[in-house]
C-alpha cells in the first residue's frame, strides 16, 4: 500500500469513528500543505486550515522552547461555538487536524477516536 493509500485509509476510519464529522487532513508542518484531506462540507477549506494549523504549531513550538518545557507536544485543542478541532502531532513534521461538529461528538470521543487510529494505521 502506498504512503498516499495509508493516509487516506487513516483519514477514513477516523470519519467512520466519529459522528459530526466535518473535515481532516494530514499536514506537512514545514511547507503547510495537506498531504491527504478528507471533508463532509463543501465550504469547509483544509488546505486553508492547514496553512493557519501549521503556522499555530510552530508559535506554539516557539513558546515551549522560550518556557523550556521539555518533552514533545502531543495535540492541540480549539474550541469554537459549535466545533471541536484537534491537532495531533504525529511526528515532528507532521500532525492530523481533525474537526468535528461539539453538537454530535465531544472531546474524549473525539481525542479517543484520533489515538485508536494513529496507533491502529501505526503513524506514530
Amino acid at each position: 500500500m502506498s504512503q498516499q493509500e495509508q493516509l487516506n485509509n487513516f483519514l477514513n476510519n477516523i470519519a467512520e469513528d466519529l459522528n459530526g464529522f466535518i473535515g481532516a487532513s494530514v499536514v506537512d508542518l514545514d511547507t503547510g500543505m495537506s498531504l491527504a484531506s478528507i471533508s463532509r462540507s463543501h465550504d469547509f477549506d483544509l488546505d486553508i486550515a492547514a496553512a493557519y494549523n501549521s503556522e499555530m504549531v510552530k508559535a506554539k513550538f516557539k513558546t515551549m522552547n522560550a518556557l523550556g518545557l521539555e518533552g514533545g507536544l502531543e495535540d492541540m485543542l480549539l474550541t469554537v461555538q459549535n466545533q471541536l478541532h484537534l491537532i495531533r502531532m504525529l511526528d515532528n513534521n507532521l500532525f492530523v487536524y481533525v474537526a468535528v461538529s461539539s453538537e454530535h461528538c465531544n472531546l474524549a470521543l473525539l481525542r479517543a477516536a484520533v489515538k485508536a487510529n494513529v496507533r491502529r494505521h501505526q503513524l506514530a
